[in-house]
């Protein structure tokens, strides 16, 4: 079960690939509007009724650019999914009574607990953010760096809370459906917590390490590579790639921009004047490019894109982060909201990335500087060779059967 843009549904059904391959059943429960995504890959379907896209391109989603800071975007996008979670509770319940284990992504977990709670199913965190409480590092949904110990673990906490906040409308509703007493918030938290809930995190342990003091239940198992059965590129775009020197994508995935044209033409001016070419994905922000050196594009498979550019700019969201570390080659992060600050600083201090240049100041000279280093020194294009080479290497999917395997009901 998971809810959000199209970067939290991707890498499941890669895992959900993986664990039909090995005997389970598997029911992908989101958006209706991401079911071509598990398509020919045995994983079921059930749609939520919610079209992400829509509400991010409404007068409420797009106030989500009025907001400097990650706490204000934070505030907002809780706001927003608020109003928005009950259309999806009763899903959620249907979906889950023909379910032997419900497998929660971060965006539903506490809403998917209560509805484990309710019909006594076994359930199993699969976290694409680390958004356990930690000493090591700030929350990844608020901050790239830390502040301090004490206060790291204070606002994981807080977040935390913040994210329970979101369901406090409608969980009452659900526990009462589901015939469970009443109970605040806080209690609620607590006993799951107390029940040490296992925690998978979609990620690999050479990007993110396992905080030392995280619960012993909570792991990091590696990337979940999203299902994209034998990925070709069309005929125009390897055509464009094989005209000339290997060209740089630019892509911001689902994130929404305020001036997309305006972006476009700094994005555009800097490859020209760094001496690249482009490939633009569109995306959900609607960038676009003119001229013979540069090429705009709908979705197509990352896995079969990245390999062949010399680097990758993108928002740095969790999903495009992951892809083109898989691709191994470097990349330029471009952050805009939420967590993508912190997926940008990780690929900086891997020395894959020569810096981050964030949406808010992003500068054609800025842009342009950090594209000559990507793309020309060698080092970035070394170093993302080696730990492409790793991450490919590790098997995600392999410790969620471990943990099926350790869960009542399991094999069912």
């Amino acid at each position: 079960m998971t809810a959000g843009s199209r970067g939290d549904v991707a890498p499941y059904t890669g895992l959900g690939h993986g664990l039909s391959r090995a005997g389970h059943e598997v029911t992908l429960v989101t958006h209706g509007c991401f079911a071509p995504l598990v398509e020919g890959s045995g994983v079921g379907f059930h749609a939520l009724p919610v079209d992400p896209r829509a509400e991010l391109e409404s007068e409420r989603g797009r106030g989500l650019h009025r907001s400097a800071s990650s706490v204000g975007k934070a505030a907002r996008l809780a706001r927003m999914a608020r109003a928005l979670v009950g259309r999806i509770a009763g899903d959620l319940v249907a979906a889950a009574r023909s379910a032997d284990v419900l497998l929660l992504s971060g965006s539903l977990a506490p809403l998917g607990h209560t509805v484990a709670e309710g019909l006594s199913l076994p359930s199993l965190g699969v976290c694409l953010q680390p958004l356990s409480p930690t000493r090591e590092f700030a929350p990844a949904v608020l901050s790239a760096g830390s502040w301090g110990g004490f206060g790291n673990r204070v606002a994981g906490h807080g977040v935390a809370l913040g994210m329970e906040q979101v369901f406090t409308a409608v969980v009452p509703d659900v526990r009462a459906r589901l015939g469970l007493p009443p109970a605040r918030t806080g209690v609620v938290r607590r006993a799951r917590e107390h029940a040490a809930r296992p925690v998978l995190h979609g990620f690999s342990p050479r990007v993110v390490p396992r905080p030392h003091d995280w619960p012993a239940g909570h792991g990091v198992a590696g990337y979940w590579w999203p299902y994209d059965g034998d990925a070709q590129l069309p005929p125009t775009i390897s055509e464009f790639i094989d005209a000339g020197d290997p060209p740089v994508f630019v892509g911001l995935g689902s994130a929404t921009v305020p001036d997309a044209e305006r972006l476009s033409a700094r994005v555009t001016a800097a490859l020209r004047r760094a001496g690249l070419r482009g490939v633009i994905q569109r995306g959900w922000g609607g960038l676009a490019a003119d001229g013979d050196d540069m090429l705009t594009i709908g979705e197509v498979p990352h896995s079969a894109l990245f390999p062949r550019m010399a680097a990758v700019v993108h928002h740095a969201g969790a999903g495009t982060t992951a892809a083109g570390l898989r691709a191994g080659v470097p990349a330029v992060p471009v952050p805009v909201q939420f967590d993508e600050g912190f997926w940008a600083a990780r690929l900086t201090a891997l020395g894959v990335a020569p810096a981050a240049v964030p949406l808010r100041g992003l500068t054609v000279d800025a842009l342009a500087g950090a594209l000559v280093r990507a793309a020309r020194e060698p080092g970035f294009s070394a170093r993302a060779r080696a730990l492409g080479t790793r991450v490919r290497a590790e098997d995600g999917v392999a410790p969620v059967l471990e943990a099926l395997d350790r869960l009542d009901g399991g094999h069912g």
